[in-house]
This record gives C-alpha cells, structure tokens and sequence, in this order.
C-alpha cells in the first residue's frame, strides 16, 4: 500500500470523529446564548461572552450561525422544544382528549410562567421597540413553531375522530388565549398567579373547547 493511500484511509475516520465534536459544540453554543438572552436580554448579550461561556472562539459562533440574531432564534427554538414533545404524535401524553388537553394546558402555563421567560418576554417587547426584526425572529422560533405543533396534535386527533375541528390553527391560538386568560398580564405586571386559579383557568379552557369542537365523548370530567 502506498504511503498516499495510507494517509488517505486514515483520514477518514479522523473526519467522521469530528462530527459529534461539532454537534457538541453547536449545543454547547445554543445553550450558552439560551442562558445568556435569559439572563440579561439580546441587547446586552455579547458574541464573545457567549462563547466563552461555551468553550469555543467566536469564530466558531460566526461559522455555525452567521450573526447574533440567527443565534438568538437557535436558542429560543431550543427553549420551545421543550414544550414540543407535549405535541409530539410519538410523546403525547396519553388518556381521554379531555386529560391529554389539560395536561397540555398545564405544560404550557408552567412553561410560560417561568420567571425567566416572563423575564425574556418583558426583555425581547422592549427591545423590539428599536429592532422589530427581532421580535419576528421571535415569533418565528418560539410561539409560531408552538402553534404549528399544537395545530398538527388538533389535527391528528380530529382524523382520528376524538375532535372535529375544521381550522386547526385557529382552534390552537383558542385553545392557548383561553388556558392563560389574564395570566399573562397578571405576572408580567408583577401579580402572582395562584395554583388555584390556574387550574380552573385550564379545566374551564377545556370545557369550552371541548364543547365547541368534540366530536365524540371526551371523558368524564
């Protein structure tokens, strides 16, 4: 074998080791930015603390993502999917359509209610003011992905003839106003939010829907 064909073999595994190096790395970013975006907003987070925090250079930020918003919009994706699963045709919760919405319901109020994600809220509305383009970047990789998930779990179930809902997408942004009513207000002006009223918040946002869109019966209450 020549000393060329050699050194050819050879570095090919040398490549394929470096792809989970560069998932890893990747993840490590996202999540660096996630804490940092959470922590003192997009404004005052810095590409070069970012990566510091991650273990990487800042090159290695610019290759992966291209810019500072493109890695604010991989972060907040990778915040939501945390709730996607809850939407997921292969981890949704199981039980009646009645249980498997207010579980749903549940998940996303524990998710929205977060103090870092009201804080995140709070941060990302007043910046938008002088950079609308990343409230839209926002939306897109949080709540309208959220709705496109929901919406497809709707969907599923009416094929599968536990609901009859003609506009899924509408139903879904129904279903959500409904679950969080004055919750949001509530907690981004300071109010708490008791255990309580969220629970009967949830349980009235299934029986109104349930009402208008069940297309068989949804389980005992």
């Amino acid at each position: 074998m020549s000393t060329a064909n050699h050194e050819e073999r050879s570095a090919t595994p040398n490549k394929r080791l470096g792809r989970p190096s560069d998932i890893a790395k990747r993840t490590a970013i996202t999540e660096a930015a996630a804490r940092s975006f959470f922590d003192v907003g997009f404004a005052a987070s810095s590409i070069e603390q970012i990566a510091s925090d991650a273990g990487v250079s800042k090159v290695t930020i610019y290759n992966q993502f291209g810019d500072k918003r493109a890695l604010f919009a991989a972060a907040v994706a990778l915040e939501c999917e945390k709730m996607r699963g809850y939407f997921s045709l292969d981890e949704m919760p199981r039980g009646s359509i009645r249980e498997r919405l207010r579980v749903i319901g549940q998940a996303m109020d524990a998710f929205l209610s977060r103090p870092e994600m009201v804080q995140f809220e709070r941060r990302i509305a007043a910046e938008t003011e002088n950079e609308p383009a990343l409230g839209r970047a926002f939306l897109e990789a949080g709540p309208w992905r959220m709705k496109e998930a929901f919406s497809a779990f709707l969907a599923h179930a009416t094929e599968s003839g536990e609901l009859a809902v003609e506009n899924p997408p509408l139903a879904a942004e129904q279903f959500v106003s409904m679950c969080k009513g004055m919750g949001d207000l509530e907690r981004r002006f300071g109010a708490s939010v008791t255990a309580e009223t969220r629970d009967r918040r949830i349980a009235g946002a299934v029986d109104v829907f349930l009402n208008a869109y069940a297309k068989s019966d949804a389980g005992p209450r």
